[in-house]
């Protein structure tokens, strides 16, 4: 089936989450909107990352929130319903993403190809994109947009934020100041840093000027984390953790210097902004997942965790396992990477 983008008016987008992956697909969309301005895009979104994205221009969004439950599906239907739209852009392999699939008509359903179109995707679509043997997150969402035709597919982002939002981060980061972010929670505590190593990092990076400015959600998880920096590491820090919106924060880490991150939201977020990014990788592999223009700053074990857990090659997305492989990470990796920066 060939498909063309002129003769394309009104596109779906489903790509719940999360906020690292509705950050590539905001490439995407946008290299579409910049081939074909004026094209009508709904998106079915996440409650948390609509918080993020809900400013983007030429989209309407349609919110999933997944805590309702069986009630989640009902309202997307009725939200939907007697709509018909010219493509879905399946973007999700989730079994819940795949389900929500059929509260939408269109007809190209378009998802990933037979490799990646996990959790029984491809019994809701019927068109693929072409496979790729070891893409990036990002390349993989760019297919989409490569199969309607999109010949521009260098991802740009243009992440709007309101002005408050801003003068927010410029109140506490004043133009040419030196600041060191730490982002120092993923999702899960296996895949975060030692709190005694981001604070010698932190120690690092003050005694080179840097402001260092701890950040993120505002789960106990993160909390707890940023507290136990705080109280091993011998310099000034600034704990904004909790403190901050999600356009807030992207704010902040515009106006960054450096920021160090595991493989969470706000590394990609920082992407988006064009801010150096360090990240920290030891479960996931760094080329699928890693921050997209800044993937020669990275500190990865991945491949060493892998060696140890298996023989032979083994698939693109295998995760390593093991509540401790963070650990291999030495802090004069991570300050290597900072003075290459700095």
């Amino acid at each position: 089936m060939s498909l063309n983008l002129n003769t394309i008016e009104s596109l779906c987008l489903l790509r719940l989450s999360a906020i690292g992956d509705v950050c590539h697909a905001v490439a995407m969309v946008q290299a579409i909107q910049r081939q074909k301005p004026g094209i009508e895009i709904t998106w079915v979104l996440g409650k948390v990352e609509y918080q993020l994205l809900k400013h983007l221009p030429g989209i309407e969004f349609v919110i999933f929130d997944k805590s309702q439950g069986w009630r989640s599906y009902l309202n997307l239907y009725r939200a939907l319903k007697g709509r018909r739209f010219d493509v879905l852009l399946h973007m999700q392999v989730a079994l819940r993403a795949s389900i929500a699939s059929l509260a939408i008509s269109a007809r190209v359903r378009m998802g990933f190809d037979r490799a990646r179109a996990k959790e029984g995707q491809w019994l809701v679509t019927n068109h693929r994109v072409a496979p790729l043997a070891q893409p990036h997150v990002l390349d993989g969402f760019m297919g989409f947009a490569r199969e309607l035709g999109v010949t521009d597919l260098t991802p740009r982002w243009d992440i709007p934020v309101p002005p408050a939002d801003s003068e927010f981060a410029q109140a506490l980061i004043a133009d040419g100041e030196k600041v060191l972010v730490i982002c120092a929670a993923a999702s899960k505590a296996e895949r975060n840093w030692l709190p005694e190593r981001y604070a010698a990092v932190a120690e690092h990076a003050a005694g080179k000027g840097y402001r260092v400015l701890l950040c993120g959600g505002p789960t106990a998880l993160e909390k707890d984390l940023a507290g136990a920096i705080e109280q091993a590491c011998g310099a000034s820090l600034e704990n904004l953790v909790g403190r901050t919106s999600l356009t807030q924060l992207l704010a902040l880490l515009k106006r960054a210097s450096i920021v160090l991150a595991p493989d969470t939201g706000p590394l990609h977020m920082a992407v988006t902004q064009g801010t150096p990014v360090i990240g920290l990788y030891a479960h996931s592999n760094p080329g699928r997942t890693g921050p997209y223009l800044f993937r020669d700053s990275v500190v990865s074990v991945y491949d060493e965790a892998m060696a140890s857990q298996h023989q032979g090659p083994v698939p693109w997305g295998t995760r390593a396992k093991g509540e401790h492989l963070m650990e291999l990470i030495s802090v004069a990796a991570v300050v290597t990477k900072f003075e290459a920066l700095a």
